[in-house]
């Protein structure tokens, strides 16, 4: 039992089973210098050990150990821009030289090394900038794929799926692989106003603000501005919920995304979101108080309150779309 426990932890940890807390000026004999929460480890990545978003480096045998920690957007990664460095002066050998020297059925593309398309082989002999295909598996097939989220909380009936981040003003922020960024709106204010009769958005290529008024909803006759969690340049707008809304209240967390982005400080974007710990508890809180408002209007509810579905507003309209906006929308 206790030998299944450590396999769990070295499988969810990801940076091997050997560590120890280390002090300022340790160098490690066999291991690795790293800090996590503020505190110096020295870390020996074991053979057990399995990252769970293993580098393009590590992947192609260009290194022992390494785990992606920029959400496999190469092109901002100032690991890969060292390692690039190290091999412009010989002291390094890439990854592409790497890939070379493999039998050719293991020469796959640099997109099946990431785990972010099913295998397929390099017919560019890892010249990406030259490979028609990587352009449009960045340009174009990673705004169009979708995945739906895998591990989904419920609050009061609110979906917070595990993978997003949330601005409390009812709006989310997904990373996708390559670092482009996928916004929408979430499951609490779809369900809170119901079916929009259109969508506001801006066009491709229009920069957003982070918790400025970015795009807006029309329900009946009412209208709602709507905040950005994050800023960034549009890449894709999702043309389906421009034609059909209601697909934002289908999926809110899949095919009813509004926008793709990209932003040049992904982390630095999302710091001041809520990661799924933190925004199940605000989002708690956000059910309890629309309860108290629907308390107000229609009485006394069931001593757990129930769960919400949807359109609350169009079955409610006392709770007053102004003042819904402004305490959920913070518009």
């Amino acid at each position: 039992m206790t030998e299944q426990s450590k396999e769990r932890r070295r499988s969810r940890i990801g940076y091997g089973s050997t560590y120890r807390k280390g002090q300022e000026g340790n160098v490690p004999l066999k291991g690795v210098a790293t800090v996590l929460g503020g505190q110096q480890w020295l870390v020996k990545p074991d053979q057990k050990a399995k990252p769970e978003s293993p580098c393009l480096w590590m992947q192609a045998g260009a290194v022992k150990f390494k785990s992606c920690t920029n959400f496999y957007d190469c092109t901002g990664c100032s690991y890969d821009h060292a390692l690039g460095g190290k091999v412009k002066t010989g002291k390094q050998v890439s990854w592409q030289d790497c890939m070379r020297l493999k039998p050719e059925m293991h020469r796959v593309c640099r997109h099946s090394l990431t785990g972010r398309m099913e295998m397929r082989a390099c017919a560019y002999n890892y010249e990406c900038a030259s490979c028609d295909f990587d352009q449009f598996f960045e340009d174009i097939w990673t705004a169009k794929s979708v995945n739906a989220p895998k591990d989904m909380r419920r609050v009061k009936g609110f979906g917070v799926p595990a993978d997003h981040y949330f601005h409390d003003g009812h709006t989310w922020a997904r990373i996708e692989s390559g670092g482009a960024i996928r916004i929408g709106m979430d499951d609490f204010a779809l369900k809170l106003f119901g079916y929009a009769d259109a969508y506001e958005l801006p066009l491709m290529g229009h920069e957003l603000n982070p918790g400025k008024a970015s795009w807006g909803l029309r329900h009946r006759s009412h209208t709602a501005d709507v905040l950005a969690p994050i800023g960034g340049v549009i890449m894709e707008v999702n043309q389906t919920v421009r034609e059909t809304p209601a697909a934002a209240n289908r999926e809110p967390y899949g095919e009813g995304w509004l926008f793709l982005i990209h932003t040049p400080d992904i982390k630095a974007s999302i710091k001041p979101l809520m990661n799924v710990e933190s925004a199940v508890g605000w989002m708690q809180s956000e059910a309890g108080q629309l309860e108290h408002l629907i308390e107000e209007v229609a009485g006394p509810l069931a001593a757990d309150g129930g769960y919400f579905t949807d359109g609350i507003f169009d079955h409610l309209p006392g709770l007053g779309w102004e003042r819904l906006t402004k305490m959920f929308l913070r518009t």
